[in-house]
């Protein structure tokens, strides 16, 4: 099977952009930060980006968007009371499963 024409000069684009993302910052801030208001805004950057990732996808991932909200509202309350990630996963699967038994089709 042959690849469409165009695929691996886009790949290489990526790939460029996000090595270039990732290797800028590094040359640019050679010393450590000192300013505690900037550490502290890079120290929450990545739940912020994983959050703004998972959240559209956990409510439009089940088949109602209800069940996926259930399923999303057991998982964080499960998190915000220091839970592990398993059973937070567990509970929300369960929660989704349940969301969809009771809500119309």
């Amino acid at each position: 099977m042959d690849a469409p024409e165009g695929v691996w000069a886009h790949i290489a684009v990526m790939a460029a952009v996000t090595y270039a993302i990732r290797l800028i910052p590094l040359l640019i801030l050679r010393r450590e930060i000192r300013n505690p208001w900037f550490r502290a805004f890079l120290h929450y950057v990545p739940y912020a980006t994983l959050t703004a990732m998972t959240l559209p996808a956990a409510v439009v991932s089940a088949p109602h968007p209800l069940a996926g909200a259930a399923g999303l509202l057991v998982a964080g309350a499960l998190a915000l009371r220091g839970h592990g990630l398993l059973l937070a996963a567990a509970a929300s699967s369960l929660a989704v499963w349940l969301a969809q038994l009771a809500l119309p089709s």
